[in-house]
This record gives C-alpha cells, sequence and structure tokens, in this order.
C-alpha cells in the first residue's frame, strides 16, 4: 500500500536549510533518510518543498478565481516536503515516519494514498 509521509516543520527548522552553521547537518539528515527509503526499496516519490512564502493559493468561488500569495494559514508548523512510500501496512508507515528527522522538532502526518481512478 501507498502512503504519503507529510513533513511538518517549524519556521526555525525551515531556517536552517539555508543558515551558514546549521545547513550541512539539515541536509544531511535528510539525506541520510532518503537514502534509508531507498535502500530499504520503498520509496516511490516524494519531493522538499520551498518556504511557505512562496506559495500561492489560488480558490475558485462561483467561477472566479482568486489568487492569494502566500499559504493560506499562518501555523507554527509548516509543510516542508514529502515522501510516498509503498510498505505492506500503516504500522511499517509509521515505523518509517519515526525516523524522519523532523518527526523529533516539528511533526509528520502519515496518510495512506488513494488509488488511481480507473482508466476510461
Amino acid at each position: 500500500m501507498n502512503y504519503t509521509i507529510l513533513v511538518y516543520e517549524t519556521a526555525e527548522e525551515l531556517a536552517a536549510r539555508t543558515d551558514p552553521k546549521r545547513s550541512e547537518s539539515y541536509w544531511a539528515a535528510y539525506t541520510d533518510y532518503s537514502r534509508a527509503l531507498a535502500e530499504a526499496g520503498i520509496v516511490r516519490g516524494g519531493a522538499g518543498l520551498t518556504p511557505p512564502q512562496t506559495a500561492t493559493t489560488l480558490r475558485v468561488r462561483g467561477g472566479k478565481r482568486a489568487v492569494h500569495d502566500g499559504p493560506f494559514a499562518d501555523t507554527k508548523e509548516q509543510l516542508g516536503g514529502f515522501f510516498v512510500i509503498e510498505v505492506a501496512d500503516l504500522d511499517q508507515a509509521l515505523a518509517w515516519a519515526a525516523k524522519c528527522p523532523s518527526s523529533s522538532t516539528g511533526s509528520v502526518e502519515v496518510r495512506p494514498n488513494l488509488p488511481p481512478p480507473p482508466q476510461a
């Protein structure tokens, strides 16, 4: 079954990506985690995301588009990236999520992926 691991980080954690004093250890932790997922043969995709202030939010109401800079909500934790994995069950997905570097400083959400829609 496929699961998505959604990685939520604080603004301070996200800032570590570009902080000269912290970026090396930040990226090393994620390189190690990504490598472990790949070596286990379970990773199916994923990506890091740019900071929330680079987001553009779109809503369509009454057939009209409303486009706004930035994220929809101001939160303490922000979506920093995701991994798509294929494992047997939720317990295995949670075990891998617990190894994610942000599980100890931010939070990690695990969601089952819906199957693709039937082909027409």
